[in-house]
């Protein structure tokens, strides 16, 4: 015990690509096979694990000092004109609270008809810096994929600041149906101290035959209770500003739509198909297009749904705001949109 109080505190700052961060946990909420999200609490932890085994020490002598998220988001007006999306950002706002995260928020801007952020990355790079020559950080985590940020990375090698990054690589399915690839720039992992390839981590951790406790503890442990357990994971709401789903973000639907109704044709990685025969082909949907994304780990082969009909960017019909049929039964409208007035 005395050797162990001779050892220094080794002192953790965490710095978020937020954007980034609720990628890759909406990710492994729909596009993976965990069908959880990535609990704030549980990553802190796996992150103190990591350092203390990179530095050779102690876990309890490694603790998070500083944790801080950046991210773009709606204002407040925009906000309120969507379902309940200021009570879901709260709710996240509540959930890195408890955690003990600064968070750090610019304004989204409109460029040519969608939604960016601007400026974030600036903002997140001169805090990261400041407070690691402030603070005097022992390990910097950097939760991001994006290569902007080599040169913070430089920078902090030249102060002598270790620097933990934490990334995944995968590929999903986007709301338009498209492969889409999420790849970690290779001038960061070259440049970082300690690159955490997280994904392969998280598969091996998962498929061992006995489950590593941190890895599980990494991931929502009760789906049900999601947006009342701080700590755990935040809404699926809380991304509506994703730029993979700007497309579903700025569809407007009529709310005097008519209403059809299909069944559940297949479901793969974050999105499905409703089989409806009057359409020339079975519906494209996608999981954010449900009117409650989270139901969409609930849907089922064969389940019976009503949806509203809108076309994407190819002028393909897709099914969109879907829902169970037992919702809503006396609002259907069996109207065939396919059929030509007489």
């Amino acid at each position: 015990m005395k050797n162990q109080f001779n050892k220094s505190l080794t002192r953790i700052g965490v710095f978020y690509d937020g954007n980034y961060y609720l990628h890759v946990s909406n990710y492994y909420n729909y596009g993976h096979a965990r069908r959880s999200r990535i609990s704030v609490s549980g990553l802190h932890q796996f992150i103190r694990h990591k350092v203390a085994e990179a530095s050779e020490t102690d876990v309890r002598l490694c603790h998070i000092v500083d944790a801080h998220f950046f991210r773009g988001r709606l204002n407040a007006q925009d906000a309120s004109q969507r379902n309940n999306q200021l009570y879901y950002d709260r709710v996240f706002d509540d959930i890195l609270m408890s955690e003990g995260v600064i968070t750090h928020y610019l304004p989204l801007k409109n460029f040519q008809g969608n939604r960016q952020e601007k400026g974030i990355d600036v903002w997140l790079a001169l805090e990261a810096f400041e407070l690691a020559q402030f603070k005097q950080f022992d390990v910097l985590v950097l939760i991001t994929s994006d290569g902007d940020y080599l040169p913070l990375i430089r920078k902090l090698n030249t102060l002598g600041t270790k620097v933990m990054l934490i990334s995944w690589d995968f590929e999903f399915t986007n709301d338009m149906g498209k492969s889409m690839v999420t790849r970690t720039s290779q001038d960061l992992l070259q440049e970082a101290t300690f690159p955490i390839p997280m994904h392969d981590i998280i598969e091996a951790g998962l498929n061992a035959e006995e489950p590593d406790p941190i890895i599980t503890n990494m991931f929502v442990q009760f789906p049900s209770s999601r947006s009342h357990n701080p700590g755990n994971g935040y809404h699926a709401k809380d991304q509506d500003e994703h730029q993979e789903e700007s497309a579903h973000q700025e569809r407007t639907i009529d709310p005097d739509a008519p209403t059809y109704e299909g069944s559940i044709l297949s479901i793969k990685k974050g999105f499905g198909f409703i089989k409806y025969p009057p359409a020339p082909n079975n519906l494209f949907f996608h999981f954010s297009y449900l009117l409650n994304p989270d139901d969409f780990n609930k849907l089922r082969e064969g389940d019976v749904v009503q949806f509203n009909l809108d076309y994407n960017d190819k002028q393909e019909l897709i099914a969109v705001n879907i829902r169970n049929s037992e919702e809503d039964e006396n609002s259907m409208d069996y109207t065939d949109p396919f059929q030509a007035d007489e």
